[in-house]
């Protein structure tokens, strides 16, 4: 049980995430629009990341700590709106951001 909590911690300090799934795609998060072409190209209902420090670059304006927290309504409502608009919902891990793309993407794209 020790060994699990240390590989936890580990993990999350370099930035690797053992409940990430070994098929999502890390998306390009340079831009928004780099992040968008991206998306579009994932299949339905598949996912993609980027990392943390990526999503607080392009959506908030506050520092690391306080990203996409309960002070930080501007960047949720910003990295929120971005996800509907290419058809995807968020999932934030502890140093990732996932996109899931929605069902109502599958229908546009068949």
């Amino acid at each position: 049980m020790a060994v699990m909590g240390i590989t936890s911690l580990i993990g999350w300090l370099f930035g690797t995430d053992a409940t990430a799934p070994p098929d999502a795609m890390k998306l390009d998060g340079t831009t928004k629009a780099a992040l968008a072409r991206s998306l579009s190209a994932l299949p339905p209902y598949e996912q993609g990341w980027i990392t943390f420090a990526e999503a607080r670059v392009l959506f908030s304006t506050k520092d690391a700590q306080y990203a996409f927290g309960e002070t930080d309504d501007d960047g949720r409502r910003n990295i929120e709106s971005f996800a509907a608009q290419h058809r995807s919902v968020i999932n934030f891990m502890p140093v990732r951001v996932y996109f899931v793309l929605t069902a109502l993407l599958a229908c546009a794209t068949s």
